[in-house]
């Protein structure tokens, strides 16, 4: 059933406990010798169901009598609106990505049948040709690769497996509750399909694997274009923008999103990026919220951003030996480092500390006057939504440094005493 590629040689395997991935992991298992491979699985909890207790004891069951190596990972699920079936969703990748190892392959059990699932909810969606060509059978997954290898096969031919091998599975009571939309689809509308149209879920995902093709062929077409029209802090030019008719403009930015992982935008979302973000008066400083990312514009570029929170008044005591510094909200960490941006040392009296506010009006290296911070972040166009989360170096209350930004003149690097700030930014 499983056409396997000896390439992958270390796998992980995402593991319900359900039919379709108990029946992977057997023909994984099955296969590990012939092919050389280094197989674990991963058991997802999600605290759902009142029965994810007994679902873990019965994966760790199958998994001991397979001498497969099994992880257990509980996740809690984000509120943020988005339904349960995507939150579940969302969770279990990013457990996924946090256990994955170096070279090794995610590899899930979606099928024939959850791929016409997928290609009918993304009409439901009105998707386009991208949302269209639904799941590919491998797709990369940060720096490694998710690999779906059954998605040729149908959940009928999964059952008869299972049954021929007198496999065990759990039956999710969730899989019954058609208010679920793909609960719904499985358990009323396909079966209709396909009594009617037997071979209804292949035809499905062929016209999937099509829809992928043209967009595979509008990628390669629009790579040069896009590659011209983005900045190396991965920002998009707009001028160039205008140029290009709507249909051209809507593919670009579509990909231009893509390639910063942001999801799948819908035409009315492309059409409010350009009118409210790229199109606003020449004074505004527009911003579209897209869950927990904005859409900004900023010296005539579009900019995808991940909304920040910033420290407001704090004030972090920084003392000796002056070990690396861990900055709030994630923002990073500040190193004395071999290599960084020249400061002078400071007294043996004076206090340091890093700061994300500094009032009064201060003197920076290369500029003969002084300028609020405000006025220098602006000369030295520092985007806005940076400006509040920018860590700053004091000694007492002098202003030092924005490390990799500016140092003022009270904290002009000296010969004889130096230090180099590296600001190793969060994500």
């Amino acid at each position: 059933m499983i056409h396997w590629d000896s390439h992958y040689r270390k796998v992980l395997v995402a593991f319900s406990g359900g039919l379709d991935s108990t029946v992977l992991l057997h023909q994984l298992a099955d296969l590990r010798q012939q092919h050389d491979v280094q197989l674990r699985a991963v058991h997802i909890h999600h605290g759902i169901s009142a029965f994810a207790d007994e679902w873990v004891t019965h994966c760790q069951a199958i998994c001991e009598r397979w001498a497969v190596p099994l992880e257990v990972i509980r996740v809690t699920l984000p509120n943020d609106g988005s339904g349960i079936e995507a939150q579940a969703r969302s969770a279990r990748y990013a457990a996924f990505a946090q256990i994955i190892q170096p070279d090794e392959a995610l590899v899930t059990a979606q099928h024939l049948d959850d791929q016409c699932e997928t290609v009918l909810l993304a009409l439901k969606r009105g998707s386009g040709p991208a949302g269209l060509a639904a799941m590919p059978d491998t797709l990369p997954f940060g720096d490694n690769i998710l690999v779906r290898p059954l998605l040729n096969t149908s959940r009928e031919a999964l059952e008869a497996y299972a049954h021929a091998h007198q496999l065990v599975w759990i039956d999710d009571d969730s899989n019954q509750d058609d208010r679920y939309d793909r609960n719904f689809l499985r358990l009323r509308i396909l079966p209709l399909l396909q009594a009617r149209w037997p071979h209804f879920s292949r035809s499905v995902a062929r016209s999937a694997a099509l829809c992928g093709e043209q967009e595979a062929l509008l990628d390669e077409l629009l790579a040069d274009e896009l590659a011209s029209l983005m900045t190396p802090e991965g920002s998009l030019t707009i001028a160039p923008l205008q140029e290009v008719s709507q249909i051209r403009r809507n593919a670009l930015l579509r990909r231009w999103l893509t390639q910063l992982d942001a999801p799948p935008p819908s035409r009315a979302m492309l059409e409010r990026i350009w009118q409210e973000v790229a199109l606003s008066r020449e004074d505004a400083a527009p911003r579209l919220q897209i869950g927990a990312h904005d859409v900004r514009r900023y010296q005539g570029q579009l900019w995808w951003i991940t909304r920040q929170a910033a420290p407001g008044k704090q004030v972090l005591a920084w003392l000796p030996p002056y070990a690396p510094l861990k900055l709030p909200l994630e923002l990073g960490i500040l190193r004395v480092a071999q290599t960084g941006y020249a400061v002078r040392a400071p007294e043996q009296d004076e206090q340091v500390s890093v700061r994300f506010h500094a009032p009064g009006n201060w003197q920076i290296v290369g500029r003969e006057r002084s300028r609020s911070l405000k006025k220098l972040w602006q000369e030295l166009s520092v985007p806005p939504w940076r400006r509040d989360t920018t860590p700053l170096l004091f000694y007492g209350e002098q202003l030092i440094a924005a490390p990799g930004i500016f140092v003022t003149r009270q904290g002009q690097a000296q010969d004889h005493a130096c230090w180099h700030i590296d600001w190793q930014k969060g994500e």
